[in-house]
């Protein structure tokens, strides 16, 4: 079917949305590294990360080698409520460009939580519920994990206890009170509520907090309490698995239309949405069944991809978790807290650093001001109110686009719309008063974040 039949909007049925994640190890030649004591310099056993995970999502983490895990009923019942999400033609966007290029979004920003988080959020919370858990805890930098994570631990009765990263607990009120509408306590972090939380204040007086700090605190927690267990909303390969569903429906309604990308784009914090994205894709190219350029984008300020090391590295501030290889800034490394985006945390998933590594995606990074410029033209054009996170994928996609107009291509090019930005209107009020600025650190105040990584195990 000709590109110009296709819908503004492709919907798919109930029937139609997956009935497994899908797991990209599985097609991986060379596999993510494991989890590392940091103690031992040995991998992490199931026994290991009991005390912290949750079973079946530690046999989740852990399991490289099963294609399509199937997605429980009651999971896919949740699920139900918004999803399956809409791929959109950005048909009002190639107008206002001028380019003959066809650009596609994947929108998962049609939940109260505002983003794709949720995907994930719903299934560890449902393993935590089965294992009969009281509850779980965990960190938040933006608001939207945490928004989501405390949205399923309502629906399914459990406790979720949130630290949330300072800057964003005084930037985002909003995201906050909708975690403790939804029953989730939300402390600033770093806090005096906790030992790593006192020690990094004493270390750092007046910081503003990170993702790792506040993974620090919400695992000390887990860990000290009895019936808790500690969630992680990116990063990890379970929560990449859970996010397949976003690039499975993707490739679904774009196999309706006969559509193939040439260009898939998403944004790049910690990983999830990138991650659930490409997967299904990156699988056919890891099959050699068929080729995509794969574009992760990641801001200025927090460049693990672009400016960070290969190498084992604590994924917290407090250094009390395991050891994961991964694309890093160093466990110490704190982005400036203009940085208006949640894209914040020192390091990449383990399963994206690999296949970066490998040459099977790129990675370029963007800075702050660009990417509210692309946010506004975008909504000004499309109509969506677009998370800080996602621009850094449209100001991308843009670019790709202007890049057809000069060629005279007409590629496909989608990217992941990973959600709304209602609850950013702080920072785009700084951009409108033209106070926002760009904070890109120097290769000097990098150094010390990567000089300091820890000792790498030999194997």
């Amino acid at each position: 079917m000709a590109n110009e039949k296709i819908p503004y909007k492709i919907y798919l049925s109930e029937e139609e949305m997956p009935k497994f994640w899908y797991n990209v190890r599985a097609d991986m030649k060379v596999k993510p590294a494991p989890l590392v004591n940091p103690g031992t310099l040995q991998p992490m056993t199931a026994a290991d990360l009991a005390p912290v995970f949750c079973d079946e999502l530690i046999a989740q983490e852990l399991d490289n080698d099963t294609r399509q895990v199937p997605i429980p009923e009651e999971i896919r019942g949740f699920y139900k409520m918004y999803r399956p999400s809409p791929l959109v033609r950005a048909y009002c966007l190639e107008e206002k460009l001028g380019t003959p290029a066809h650009i596609y979004y994947k929108f998962e920003g049609n939940n109260t939580s505002g983003s794709h988080k949720l995907n994930s959020a719903i299934a560890q919370a449902y393993y935590a519920k089965k294992q009969g858990l009281r509850g779980v805890t965990t960190e938040t930098g933006a608001g939207q994990w945490g928004t989501a994570l405390s949205m399923a631990c309502a629906y399914l009765g459990l406790d979720c206890k949130v630290y949330m990263v300072k800057v964003s607990y005084e930037q985002k009120p909003f995201r906050r009170e909708v975690m403790r509408t939804y029953g989730a306590s939300v402390t600033p972090s770093p806090s005096m509520e906790t030992a790593v939380g006192r020690k990094i204040l004493a270390e750092h007086p007046g910081t503003t907090g990170s993702l790792g700090c506040a993974i620090s605190e919400a695992v000390e927690v887990a860990t000290s309490n009895p019936g808790y267990r500690y969630v992680l909303g990116s990063v990890l390969n379970q929560v990449l698995l859970h996010q397949s569903v976003i690039g499975l429906e993707t490739k679904i309604a774009l196999d309706k239309y006969g559509v193939v990308p040439d260009i898939i784009i998403g944004c790049a914090g910690g990983g999830s949405n990138l991650g659930g994205l490409i997967s299904p894709f990156m699988g056919e190219k890891l099959r050699g069944e068929r080729d995509y350029r794969i574009i992760a984008v990641e801001p200025a300020s927090c460049p693990s991809f672009t400016r960070g090391k290969f190498a084992y590295d604590f994924c917290d501030t407090g250094m009390i978790c395991p050891l994961a290889k991964m694309y890093t800034l160093g466990a110490g490394f704190i982005p400036s807290p203009n940085h208006a985006g949640g894209l914040r945390f020192h390091g990449m998933s383990p399963v994206l650093s690999q296949l970066y590594h490998d040459g099977y995606m790129e990675a370029t990074s963007v800075e702050q001001t660009a990417v509210f410029e692309a946010a506004e033209f975008f909504a000004r054009t499309e109509g969506i109110l677009p998370a800080p996170e996602s621009s850094h994928a449209i100001k991308v996609a843009i670019d790709e686009a202007k890049k057809c107009k000069e060629t005279g291509e007409a590629k496909n090019i989608v990217f992941g719309l990973t959600g709304t930005g209602y609850f950013d209107l702080v920072a785009y009020e700084q951009y409108n008063n033209g106070t926002m600025t760009d904070r890109i650190p120097t290769d000097e105040e990098l150094a010390v974040g990567l000089n300091a990584l820890p000792p790498q195990p030999e194997f």
